[in-house]
């Protein structure tokens, strides 16, 4: 970077630096939540089920690996959302249904059992990776007033 472009660099975000801080650990503090929100982290894991070229991780698979392997670490609740995954890798353009789990993280073992159902899914269905996002966020359970 030239000098003068990493000093208007510099200028441009230094009102920024008092919002949000980085620590070390690579996470981000100072995350302001309104009144009757708390801040939790919340972890997103996305799932191909290929397995190579074709659909290997059925409907009723991934149903059984939420009810013996997520939902005994994660019981008091998750969402899972249906997707549609796309990239390129070394030029060929793959397509594969997926799954998007979200979780909110509460207790400090969470990140570790996250990690245990990658590695699980992984293990089971032959996959290369899992993608896990994990992000702190603001969160409220809205709930009707019992009558």
């Amino acid at each position: 970077m030239r000098p003068f472009a990493a000093v208007v660099l510099a200028i441009a975000i230094a009102p920024l630096s008092g919002c949000v801080s980085i620590e070390a650990r690579g996470s981000i503090s100072g995350l302001a939540c309104a009144p009757g929100e708390t801040r939790q982290d919340v972890a997103q894991m996305f799932f191909g089920r290929n397995i190579g070229q074709t659909v290997g991780v059925s409907e009723e698979a991934f149903a059984r690996f939420l009810d013996e392997v997520v939902t005994p670490r994660f019981p008091d609740g998750l969402t899972v959302q249906d997707s549609q995954g796309r990239w390129l890798y070394k030029g060929v353009d793959y397509h594969e249904p997926g799954k998007v789990l979200s979780l909110i993280l509460v207790h400090p073992g969470d990140r570790a059992k996250v990690r245990e159902i990658a590695a699980a899914y992984e293990a089971q269905f032959r996959q290369d990776a899992v993608l896990i996002i994990s992000r702190p966020s603001c969160v409220e359970f809205h709930m009707a007033s019992k009558r």
